[in-house]
């Protein structure tokens, strides 16, 4: 299961490196791109020379057998030195060097590839073995492998993860932040490599391919990355289903309000017969309207010594700054349903009207979710609304 997933994911990150490649040729810095594409190649390819499948297919004869490890070895480091590459990119511009970390890179390939030799490694079944007095170059040869891999990872994941805390809420940053859980599960992935140093300097070998929790988080790692690189390629197709059921939700949070205001002016509702005609977008817009409406409708019944008295209650029971307004307004509307079943008006029937200024239906069906929350759950409205109810009985 295991060996499938992770196929899988390397299947996806090729396609989808590949496509985004192609597809952003002429909109985005090629260089750029170029960078991006190889993390997300060399890591796929790196987990796929490790699989059973692609042993059977080559052998694991010598040198095949240790070859294949140091040529899986090598594209992860190469995944590594891409991934900071275009963190680089990103934060520097686009035609500036790399700098630093591309000789550091070049040292740890040439490094690895001379520890690994000295190590005469090679395989024994499914596992990897030193050479008779090569233990210590074996060992060398992963820890160096570690703390590249850990000091690269780190530095992708702080550079992406400082992008996406400063970027605008949106598929850019959705993009950003998967691409920080990537690098985060790559952390993760070479960071298990302790548990290999550790069996490797006791038992002097360790196993050839991935562990189940090593190649769980090298699919993830790659499958996190390929979705945030390719976010704008299925982002779109994805979004229409969320953003109906965000209105859905909308709709339904809203619900108690509206079926309050209808029953206290039921000619603000029309009959939209069974389902909802037009869909869920058009029976959102239709309830927001509707509760402007009965808003209208109740303008007279509007006590004006209300909202300092909500205002106050709301900040003596130290409610959030971010939620007083809507509380005053709760408030306000829970009282004035009270005057209105009791038929005491506070102002002649053409008051003019208070209420919000044209918004978009997004931003007021999202007031209206605040001033339901508050409606129906907080202390301040209910007690505000038991003192009309007494003051009227009165």
């Amino acid at each position: 299961m295991t060996e499938t997933i992770a196929y899988f994911c390397c299947v996806v990150a090729f396609a989808g490196f590949g496509y985004k490649l192609i597809q952003a040729r002429h909109t985005q810095p090629l260089r750029r791109m170029w960078f991006l594409s190889a993390f997300g190649m060399c890591i796929a390819g790196g987990i796929m020379l490790l699989t059973p499948a692609m042993e059977n297919a080559v052998g694991i004869e010598e040198p095949i057998g240790s070859l294949l490890n140091l040529a899986a070895d090598l594209l992860k480091i190469g995944a590594m030195a891409f991934a900071v590459a275009f963190a680089h990119s990103l934060k520097l511009g686009e035609e500036k060097r790399i700098g630093w970390h591309a000789v550091l890179s070049w040292i740890v390939v040439a490094g690895e590839t001379a520890l690994f030799f000295l190590s005469d490694s090679y395989r024994v079944g499914e596992h990897t073995a030193a050479g008779p007095g090569r233990l210590g170059w074996f060992v060398a040869y992963n820890i160096l492998f570690l703390v590249y891999g850990l000091i690269s990872l780190l530095t992708f994941s702080i550079v992406f993860a400082r992008f996406a805390r400063h970027a605008d809420p949106g598929p850019l940053r959705t993009g950003l932040w998967l691409l920080v859980g990537g690098g985060v599960s790559a952390l993760g992935w070479t960071f298990w490599d302790v548990d290999d140093i550790y069996i490797l300097a006791t038992t002097g070998e360790v196993d050839a391919g991935e562990d189940t929790l090593s190649s769980i988080l090298a699919a993830l790692s790659v499958g996190l990355a390929g979705a945030g690189a390719t976010l704008s390629v299925w982002g779109p197709a994805l979004a229409t289903p969320f953003r109906l059921i965000g209105t859905y939700r909308t709709y339904r949070r809203i619900e108690p309000l509206w079926t309050a205001m209808r029953e206290a002016v039921p000619g603000i509702a029309l009959d939209p017969g069974p389902g909802m005609p037009g869909g869920v977008e058009f029976a959102l817009y239709r309830r927001v309207i509707e509760i402007r409406d009965g808003h209208l409708a109740l303008r007279p019944y509007f006590d004006p010594d209300v909202p300092p008295a909500a205002e106050a209650e709301a900040r003596k029971a130290k409610i959030p700054e971010s939620r007083v307004p809507a509380t005053i307004e709760a408030a306000a509307l829970a009282a004035a349903l009270v005057a209105s079943e009791a038929g005491r008006r506070y102002a002649p029937d053409d008051v003019p009207a208070t209420y919000l200024d044209e918004p978009d239906i997004a931003t007021e069906a999202a007031w209206l979710v605040e001033v339901t929350h508050a409606w129906r759950r907080s202390t301040v409205v209910g007690r505000i609304r038991d003192r009309a109810r007494e003051t009227l009985a009165a």
